[in-house]
């Protein structure tokens, strides 16, 4: 079995997707074995303890420095043993000491095609309100491996959505959840759990 840690900031709807999948079988052989979040208000800790899995809270405002706080985002994690670490909506700089220990065993939605709309200060509604105010026609949602860039690692799955007249970002955005994100993450966990997914360099090879 997988051994899967989610980490999110808030509502939590990808993760609510994660624990569906896992619960109706579209995940396979995964456990979600602990959800973390820099946020106590986080409504996706309610919705991973009505799961009956485990939550807690690594806020960064408890700590002095960042140090500090990295070092305890570190343990809670290794404290999980996972074997996948996904974030699902963690607007927190991941420690570079954490990719390194974790190579190619974190990945990320990101709510957009990637290379596109994504980097430094795109996350959000900041992603769709530069999509609907550049015009461009399709949107989408992008799987992808951490690396120490930002939204910069290999590419494991995209899912292309239609912007339509009237979109304001924050339906565009609630499009792109349910016609993409809830869809390519679950998927790409299922892969990863089962062995489908190699990477070399940038480039990701799917087994089918």
């Amino acid at each position: 079995m997988l051994r899967a840690a989610v980490l999110v900031s808030g509502g939590g709807t990808n993760l609510q997707a994660i624990l569906d999948a896992v619960k109706c079988g579209t995940i396979t052989n995964t456990e979600v074995v602990g959800v973390i979040s820099n946020n106590r208000n986080a409504y996706a800790l309610e919705r991973a303890r009505a799961a009956g899995v485990p939550a807690k809270c690594v806020s960064p405002k408890e700590f002095q420095d960042r140090a500090d706080f990295n070092k305890a985002l570190m343990d809670a994690i290794d404290e999980l043993c996972p074997d996948l670490i996904v974030l699902a909506g963690f607007l927190v700089v991941i420690p570079s000491e954490l990719i390194r220990k974790y190579e190619n065993r974190i990945i990320n939605i990101h709510p957009s095609l990637i290379p596109a709309f994504c980097g430094t200060g795109y996350y959000g509604l900041k992603v769709h309100e530069a999509a609907l105010e550049r015009g461009v026609k399709v949107v989408g949602a992008t799987v992808h491996f951490v690396d120490e860039g930002t939204d910069t690692g290999p590419i494991i799955l995209q899912k292309a959505v239609e912007v339509q007249d009237g979109d304001t970002p924050e339906i565009l955005q609630r499009r792109v959840m349910e016609q993409a994100e809830w869809i390519i993450l679950p998927k790409a966990i299922d892969m990863i759990a089962n062995g489908k997914v190699s990477v070399q360099g940038r480039h990701v090879t799917i087994v089918r």
